[in-house]
């Protein structure tokens, strides 16, 4: 993992993409791959992430996420 890692940021340093721009989509990435793998659980999510429930919530607005699981329709309607 490392050794991709690596290349990665080569790769970002030879397209010229700033370390902001670069942690913004990595944070983004990240946070949005625990919530789906949670199903949209923020208080689940923010414990695997290490972070307070509030913080995940203000993430989630400063990176526009808006990561709501998709409800199933009852049958009857």
């Amino acid at each position: 993992m490392r050794d991709q890692l690596e290349s990665l940021i080569g790769q970002m340093i030879d397209r010229g993409i700033r370390f902001e721009e670069a942690t913004r989509e990595f944070e983004k990435r990240f946070i949005r791959r625990v919530l789906e793998a949670h199903k949209g659980n923020q208080s689940k999510s923010a414990k695997i992430l290490g972070i307070h429930r509030n913080t995940l919530s203000r993430k989630m607005i400063e990176l526009d996420l808006n990561h709501r699981p998709k409800r199933r329709r009852s049958a009857g309607r």
